[in-house]
């Protein structure tokens, strides 16, 4: 299963794994704000190479599988008789964006995208209770039957049976080794962006420090409303200060919007506190690859993603030489970046032309 959005900002991860494919979060999708400014901070403009902005035809709720808890809001867009895609976005926890949209030709693609439990317009918000990868891979059958899908490409990544899907378009690949979590939430990345390192260290005491995964997780999960936003922010200003190769304030600004810090703060680090709910390493397993080794795949890397790093993505490509595996020299984890938005809808226009 591969996973990963978010949107351009927090889309992240994809993951990979066999007995389904997963997600970016792209996917298996999850890799904030008031920092220092510093002349690496900029808003920068730039073209765009995405399909213009559409409205969904077909929008809802409908119940996650074995769950009486969880509403799921989907929505379809694109040509009602075109070739289905499902978009799975980035965090866990990351939510939906109208600009996900935008991905594919509307024309050729009939275009769902849906929030995953708990995350963006799904309902209980931030509800972490039966909120696992296996739900999530139940999820999508569920709305795979409700539409009518017999097979559908899966842009992100996958969370989906094997058989149910045609190709996959995987961006910044994370398989959630305790190496790849290590890196980016205790000892890796905090070399690269000591000042942002310093105001996520900030709220955790120096006795805890050395898990702080663990130390968020007791913050984000506090009786407290206001320990807990306070921890949301730092969480997300970490990640969203890291997600591109040159800082973006834009994305930095996102960690003070409190619904969608606390969201997505929550359920990412619920994820990553239990590794995925996986063994480690189970992903890169050849009996899991060779599960999903038949699938058309292409995978869009950023050389600079300190999120996802370039070092996983060259391992599933060593371990499934069969995918297509394009590294962007000048990009770090976002999939706004102008490479990666550029080569991932070149992959959508590419696995749209195959008539697979």
């Amino acid at each position: 299963m591969i996973r990963c959005y978010r949107r351009a900002l927090y889309q992240r991860r994809f993951r990979v794994s066999g007995e389904i494919v997963a997600r970016i979060n792209l996917s298996p999708a999850f890799k904030l704000c008031s920092r220092p400014t510093t002349s690496s901070s900029t808003t920068l403009s730039k073209p765009t190479s995405m399909y213009p902005s559409i409205k969904p035809y077909e929008s809802g709720f409908f119940p996650g599988a074995n769950s009486d808890k969880h509403q799921l809001y989907y929505e379809v867009s694109g040509n009602k008789e075109g070739d289905p895609v499902i978009f799975l976005h980035g965090g866990p926890g990351g939510g939906t964006d109208p600009e996900d949209r935008q991905f594919f030709n509307p024309e050729k693609y009939k275009i769902v995208l849906f929030d995953q439990r708990g995350a963006g317009k799904s309902t209980p918000s931030a509800e972490l209770e039966n909120n696992t990868t296996w739900d999530l891979v139940k999820d999508i059958e569920v709305l795979r039957q409700k539409l009518g899908v017999t097979k559908w490409h899966v842009f992100g990544g996958s969370w989906a049976h094997p058989d149910r899907v045609k190709s996959l378009v995987l961006r910044g690949i994370l398989t959630l080794r305790k190496s790849e979590l290590r890196f980016f939430y205790q000892d890796g990345t905090s070399h690269l962006f000591p000042e942002q390192w310093e105001e996520y260290l900030a709220p955790i005491p120096e006795a805890e420090r050395h898990d702080m995964m663990k130390a968020y997780h007791s913050r984000l999960n506090s009786s407290d409303a206001n320990v807990s936003l306070a921890a949301a922010k730092a969480w997300a200003k970490w990640e969203m200060a890291t997600s591109r190769l040159i800082v973006s304030a834009d994305a930095v600004a996102q960690a003070e919007k409190d619904d969608f810090t606390n969201t997505s703060a929550r359920i990412e680090n619920h994820y990553f506190v239990n590794e995925g709910f996986m063994r480690d390493g189970q992903l890169l397993e050849k009996q899991e690859i060779d599960k999903i080794r038949h699938i058309p795949t292409i995978v869009v890397q950023g050389r600079y993603d300190v999120i996802c790093t370039a070092t996983t993505a060259w391992e599933l490509k060593r371990a499934w030489p069969e995918i297509t595996l394009h590294i962007i020299p000048d990009a770090g984890h976002s999939s706004h970046e102008p490479g990666i938005e550029k080569k991932l809808v070149e992959a959508a226009d590419i696995m749209a032309s195959k008539g697979l």
